[in-house]
């Protein structure tokens, strides 16, 4: 069976409005009743929440796969919607999702549809694919762009027994159709791209293939399950497993294989019989170093953006209008500085520092970070402090969990409810007052002071790098990480580095539509009908807009955004504009410290200079 006998024009929704997860799960639901698919609406509905609150769905890259196997399904089918703005689909990397693939199986779904879905699942991991996704500007364009690279094909029965140092594997989600077999397939594209064998396993909807032998289990150096449902364990007693979640196959196939060839994970010692326990095990404190920050500031930022822009709003009565003593003194504005700067503000730090140690510890490290956060900040260590007390109150409780684990079964609850916040705050506030707050506290002055002090010259500098790095990436890990720089800066009173960073961040997008607009014969017709929404994304500070031109055609297309935000960041630096509000693009412009007028030009600056060079260095096209 074809993917498009699923997935017809009559299921595709091109532009699906809001910005909240169930908005996209609303319309989708809507789309498949509408063409007859559903024989329940609302039980079909039930059933997609019901595997959302089990994982999101939302794998990252942009796309998101809402499933469900059930009775309220008529007809197997595929729904397809598109936000080119993105919403927030609570997804694995924590940024907006663009594309969705609402998946209806029935209970009674045969081998052939099951297998179709499972193609598709494995199609979208293919970044040209998405990228064309992004662009298409009707359902026919999308129908027609999925055809073309569904290809059927036999799964042999691998047996890999005989070789050496391999790598064996069980991958496995709840209704076992998507990311079940999207786990499997980046496991064995990282594998072959790392020359390492491996065989994996996949518990889909319609049972178990590709099986592990006794033998190869005997004789592989390492064991991933990766698997949000029931496994059979037993038959791994005695080796190295890596236990994660079926999201970490996909997100993470690399350092999950290289963590087995090196055995780096416990010996399995049985006894639970399956791995869906402790598939939740994989979400805690061994996720990197990147996913406790990122769980951190995205929990800061909303205190951040809504703080920053009452503050900015305040000045808009007089920069000294919350003063009883100026002139100029405005009640209301005293009342919004105090809501924003005195409460706001006050909180970002300990909620930084208590995600941080969250995501490393579950809820039992919240408490102590939150507190060595509090302590960071007061004892003048500000948010280099926080970023150490997060990660130290963490490490702290997960010690103290190991520690304690010889206390007798019949006082487990009394571990949560006092044991690990009482020896948690004191572990952790005692480090934070006796060894942190000093030597950071005299640290985080000097930066802060050196930063404060930057001569025309080295700001011009700093914009320059901060810029850059906004448009190199557009959203991955050296885009976050000039922005959690810049929004740690704004916990220490300096604003200048925010406003570069954000308005290099806006060059990207409005750097596409204007090439897309003035050079129409450097681009596809697909990218010309899709281009002018970055005019939108651009101004609203959504980089990832610029994402599909740069997948399609980097080697021209990064450098010259880049330059181009690397120019607006100069000049930002240069204008000696501020901002206190780390998001909001064109929305907040007028509540920037300095002129609006000069940070707009520096903007436009950028974004012409970057359209300019895409002009010149992409070569003409001939469509036919």
């Amino acid at each position: 069976m074809r993917i498009t006998e699923l997935l017809t024009q009559e299921t595709i929704l091109l532009n699906i409005e809001g910005t909240q997860k169930i908005d996209a799960i609303n319309q989708l639901v809507d789309t498949l009743n509408n063409a007859g698919k559903l024989a329940n609406k609302e039980e079909y509905k039930k059933a997609i929440l019901k595997r959302e609150e089990q994982s999101t769905t939302g794998i990252g890259e942009g796309i998101a796969i809402p499933h469900a196997k059930t009775s309220a399904v008529q007809n197997p089918a595929i729904a397809f919607g598109r936000s080119v703005d993105g919403l927030d689909y609570e997804s694995l990397d924590g940024q907006p999702a663009h594309l969705f693939f609402m998946i209806a199986a029935p209970d009674g779904a045969n081998n052939t549809h099951l297998e179709a879905l499972s193609r598709l699942s494995t199609i979208l991991l293919k970044e040209e694919v998405r990228a064309k996704l992004l662009v298409a500007a009707t359902k026919k364009d999308v129908v027609d762009i999925i055809d073309s690279y569904d290809e059927e094909e036999e799964e042999e029965e691998q047996n890999i027994a005989d070789k050496k140092n391999f790598v064996v594997a069980v991958t496995a989600c709840p209704t076992g159709i998507a990311h079940t077999y999207m786990a499997a397939d980046s496991l064995k594209a990282k594998a072959a791209e790392l020359g390492v064998d491996i065989k994996v396993e996949t518990n889909g909807s319609g049972g178990a293939k590709n099986v592990l032998t006794p033998e190869e289990i005997a004789n592989a150096t390492g064991i991933i399950v990766a698997a949000d449902t029931k496994v059979q364990m037993e038959r791994f007693k005695g080796k190295h497993v890596i236990e994660t979640p079926v999201a970490d196959g996909i997100r993470k196939p690399q350092e999950l294989i290289e963590k087995a060839l090196n055995q780096d994970a416990p010996i399995y010692q049985g006894g639970s019989g399956s791995a869906a326990a402790d598939s939740e095990s994989g979400k805690k404190g061994k996720s990197g170093f990147y996913k406790h920050l990122m769980n951190g500031v995205s929990n800061m930022l909303p205190f951040v953006v809504g703080g920053g822009i009452l503050i900015a709003i305040s000045f808009m009565f007089g920069y000294n209008s919350s003063n009883p003593d100026d002139p100029s003194y405005n009640a209301f504005a005293a009342v919004l500085k105090a809501i924003g700067g005195d409460n706001a503000f006050a909180l970002l730090v300990p909620v930084l520092a208590g995600f941080i140690a969250m995501s490393i510890a579950d809820r039992p490290g919240f408490a102590a970070g939150m507190v060595g956060g509090m302590m960071a900040a007061s004892g003048g260590a500000g948010f280099l402090g926080g970023l150490i007390a997060g990660f130290l109150a963490g490490y702290v409780v997960i010690g103290l969990k190991k520690a304690l684990q010889v206390m007798p079964q019949s006082l487990e609850g009394i571990k949560t409810i006092l044991l690990f916040p009482l020896l948690g705050i004191l572990i952790t506030g005692l480090l934070m007052h006796y060894v942190v707050n000093g030597p950071v506290g005299a640290l985080n002055t000097a930066i802060t002071n050196w930063l404060s002090g930057l001569g025309t010259a080295n700001a011009v500098l700093l914009g320059l790098i901060l810029g850059g790095m906004m448009a190199i990436d557009m959203g991955g890990p050296i885009n976050k990480s000039a922005y959690v720089f810049g929004t740690g800066l704004i916990a220490n009173g300096v604003y200048e580095p925010m406003a570069a960073i954000m308005a290099g961040g806006m060059v990207p997008p409005l750097a596409i539509a204007l090439a897309s607009t003035f050079f129409k014969n450097k681009f596809t017709k697909q990218e010309r009908d899709a281009a002018p929404t970055n005019y939108i994304m651009g101004l609203s500070f959504i980089t990832e807009g610029a994402i599909p031109f740069a997948a399609a055609d980097p080697l021209r297309v990064i450098p010259s955004v880049a330059i181009g935000a690397a120019v607006t960041g100069a000049l930002s630096m240069f204008f000696n504009i501020g901002l206190r509000a780390p998001h909001g693009g064109i929305f907040v412009v007028g509540l920037v410290d300095g002129s609006p007028l000069l940070y707009f030009l520096a903007i436009l600056i950028g974004a012409v200079v970057a359209a300019i060079l895409l002009g010149i260095l992409k070569k003409p096209l001939v469509e036919k």
